[in-house]
């Protein structure tokens, strides 16, 4: 096997590698054998099949089989060689191949940048000085109540943490479109599950009123048909619901694994954990802050192929927030994600500087 490398463009490169016509004719009549071993032919026992039989039915599919599986282990054996690291996918370029001649073809692909982080010791971060009130305590009392209410009817308008039952009709330009229709719909507000301003049309109406709002969708819709364009939903309002709340008894203190059931051991164990996650916050805040410092101070040289991949998973995670499924998802702009994409290849490429990178967390 001969390589030669050369770089093409930035962190492009080119691999070209000629493989002898002996290695090539030696594995296609290695796998002809196997094949003999395996095919059955009429007029032939298995196993049985004279090999010109076999070369003259089975040699020119063997024979591309072959040189695909000796291109890609011999661009492997090649990258080992060289010492070479590529990103993404590498694009085969064959070149012609001739009977009992060797074969050359070439390999194009981009590769790692190299990372020497910069900045290390000038990076200045804030760490905010907080703590866990009796105030954050009984907050999140509260949300543990409202996490275990019941709900009951409620004869008021509608507030930010009610849940509703509605039927709706949506329509653009005065025409109903998919999925814009749904009778008995239960909502529970403040969850953001619906577009931006439906939720906001509902707030203030009671129970037995019908209304009309006006929203519009993302431009990052899923639909394509409705990114960006201004809807109106008729609104049926059926029901309207508020929480009721437990009370704090020693039953309910013992479902959160406070043995003696008391106020002051749910505060103790709420305190407790909630200095845990504040710590964690704290630390990812300053981590942020140390990456964004490196990012600034490091112009590194991003793959093509590693940004594409990157806006592939943006995509898809945008579709699955809208439901959208997978061609939804590729056909959302690329320009869209293009930025943060890129800015998440550099961190992880700052990341893979592992040791300095380490010191930047701590």
């Amino acid at each position: 096997m001969q390589v030669s490398v050369e770089t093409t463009q930035g962190l492009g490169r080119r691999v070209t590698i000629t493989i002898a016509a002996d290695s090539i004719e030696n594995a296609v009549k290695s796998e002809l054998v196997n094949v003999a071993k395996k095919v059955r032919i009429d007029g032939f026992r298995k196993g049985k099949v004279p090999m010109n039989v076999v070369a003259q039915r089975y040699g020119a599919s063997v024979r591309q089989d072959v040189l695909g599986d000796l291109m890609s282990r011999n661009f492997v054996d090649a990258i080992i060689k060289e010492k070479i690291n590529p990103a993404g996918a590498p694009n085969y370029v064959p070149g012609e191949y001739k009977l009992g001649e060797d074969f050359t073809y070439a390999v194009e692909f981009e590769v790692y940048p190299e990372v020497e982080l910069q900045g290390l010791e000038a990076i200045e971060v804030e760490k905010p000085v907080v703590e866990v009130t009796d105030a954050d305590v009984d907050t999140m009392l509260d949300t543990l109540r409202k996490q275990q209410a019941n709900w009951k009817d409620k004869d008021g308008a509608v507030d930010a943490e009610d849940r509703v039952t509605v039927d709706f009709t949506g329509s653009v330009d005065g025409e109903e479109f998919e999925g814009g229709k749904a009778s008995d719909f239960v909502l529970a507000m403040g969850q953001g599950r619906m577009i931006p301003g439906f939720e906001d049309g509902i707030k203030g109406h009671k129970a037995g009123e019908e209304f009309t709002i006006d929203v519009t969708f993302p431009e990052e819709y899923h639909a394509e048909n409705l990114k960006g364009k201004a809807a109106k939903f008729v609104i049926n309002l059926k029901k309207v619901e508020e929480r009721e709340l437990p009370e704090l008894t020693e039953e309910f203190i013992k479902r959160f694994g406070v043995e003696d059931g008391s106020v002051a051991g749910l505060r103790a164990e709420v305190r407790k954990n909630m200095e845990r996650e504040l710590k964690g916050a704290v630390r990812n805040r300053v981590k942020s802050q140390a990456i964004e410092g490196l990012v600034k101070a490091n112009d590194i040289d991003v793959p093509a192929a590693l940004i594409d991949s990157e806006i592939d998973v943006l995509r898809r995670q945008a579709a699955q927030r809208f439901g959208g499924n997978e061609k939804q998802a590729l056909e959302l702009p690329r320009e869209l994600f293009e930025e943060q994409a890129k800015r998440r290849v550099v961190v992880g490429l700052l990341a893979g500087r592992s040791d300095s990178y380490q010191r930047a967390e701590s």
